[in-house]
C-alpha cells in the first residue's frame, strides 16, 4: 500500500530533490547520505461489507555526491513491507485479495546546475511491487522522473517535474509541481512527497512553531499496483489500491542530524481494484474514509 506510506512522510525529500537543491548551491557539501524508517498503520471498512487493516514499515537509504561544476549523482534504495488482514470482504467473495506485499528497488538521480539559479535533473528508477508468491519477473516497474527547478535569490524554489513509468500491465505519465516557498517567517509551502511509480507529489503547508517544532497539513493522490501471488484467488493477477491521503504532521529537527515526524490523517476516496494477469478489470470496491497513523525517523550524515 505504497500510496499511504509515501503520503505519511517526506522520505528525506527524495534524492532527486536533494540533488537538485545541492546543485543550485555552490557551497553544498561533497557527499550527503540519509537513512529513513517509517512504521505506518491503517484500517478501513468496505462499502459492500467487510473491512481490512494493514501495518508495515518503509525503509529508505541514499547518498549523493558532487562531481564538479554543480553536478551531482546519487543512489537511493527503496524497501517497503506491508501485512494486510481482510475480514469477510464481500466484494471479493469473502477471500483476501492479497496478504503480504513488498516493494524493493533503486533510483539513480542525476542533477546539473545551470545559469541564473536553474537546475535540471533526471532520476531513472526500477522497482518490484509484488505479493509474496508472485513472479518477480512480472512485478517490475521502471521509468524515470525529469525535473527543472529555479532557485531564487531569497532561497525559494519553484519548478516542474515529469514522470513516466511502465510495468504491471500499465503505463503512467504525469506532471507534478516542485515548490519550496517561504510565505512568511513562519509559513512555508512545500512538496511533502517524492514523485515515483506510485504517483505525483502532493502539497503541504508548514508552520514553524516555537521550540523548533514544525506543524504541517498536506494532501496528495496515490495509486499503487502489485503483481499478485501465483497461488492466490487471482493467480498472477494485479491488485491496485488508491486514494487521497490528507494528513497532519508534527516534526522536530535535531541539530540537522536527524528529524522525527509524527503523522495522523485519513485516506479519502479509497478503492481496491483486482485485474486478471492481462490487466483486465475483474472487480473493484470502494472503502470508507479511513484513519492512518505513522511516524518517520530520518538520519542524515
Amino acid at each position: 500500500m505504497i500510496h499511504r506510506p509515501h503520503a505519511l512522510h517526506s522520505l528525506a525529500v527524495a534524492m532527486t530533490a536533494a540533488c537538485l537543491a545541492s546543485a543550485a548551491q555552490a557551497q553544498a557539501p561533497a557527499a550527503r547520505s540519509f537513512v529513513s524508517v517509517s512504521p505506518v498503520f491503517e484500517e478501513a471498512d468496505f462499502d459492500e461489507g467487510g473491512d481490512f487493516s494493514v501495518g508495515g514499515v518503509i525503509l529508505r537509504a541514499g547518498t549523493s555526491t558532487g562531481f564538479g561544476e554543480g553536478r551531482r549523482i546519487g543512489l537511493t534504495l527503496n524497501y517497503d513491507y506491508f501485512d494486510y488482514s481482510f475480514d469477510d470482504p464481500v466484494a471479493f467473495g469473502g477471500a483476501a485479495p492479497w496478504q503480504v506485499v513488498q516493494r524493493y528497488g533503486f533510483a539513480v538521480p542525476l542533477s546539473f546546475a545551470l545559469q541564473d539559479g536553474w537546475s535540471v535533473g533526471v532520476s531513472p528508477q526500477m522497482d518490484w511491487f509484488r505479493e509474496n508468491g508472485a513472479k518477480t519477473s512480472d512485478a517490475l516497474v521502471w521509468g524515470a522522473t525529469a525535473t527543472a527547478v529555479k532557485r531564487f535569490d531569497d532561497g525559494n524554489l519553484l519548478g516542474l517535474g515529469l514522470a513516466a513509468f511502465s510495468g504491471i500491465e500499465e503505463s503512467k505519465f504525469f506532471p507534478f509541481p516542485i515548490v519550496s516557498w517561504q510565505l512568511s517567517p513562519r509559513w512555508r509551502l512545500v512538496n511533502p512527497l517524492a514523485a515515483g511509480p506510485t504517483g505525483p507529489a502532493g502539497l503541504e503547508i508548514d508552520y514553524l512553531a516555537d521550540g523548533g517544532w514544525t506543524i504541517g497539513v498536506g494532501a496528495a493522490w496515490r495509486s499503487t499496483r502489485y503483481r499478485l501471488s501465483q497461488s492466490g484467488p487471482v493467480a498472477n493477477g494485479v491488485g491496485e489500491i488508491s486514494g487521497a491521503p490528507v494528513f497532519l504532521r508534527v516534526s522536530r529537527d535535531f541539530a540537522g542530524a536527524y528529524t522525527l515526524n509524527l503523522y495522523a490523517g485519513v485516506v479519502a476516496g479509497g478503492q481496491i481494484r483486482i485485474e486478471d494477469s492481462n490487466g483486465r478489470k475483474l472487480v473493484e470496491e470502494d472503502f470508507d474514509t479511513s484513519p492512518i497513523v505513522g511516524a518517520n525517523l530520518t538520519l542524515r550524515f
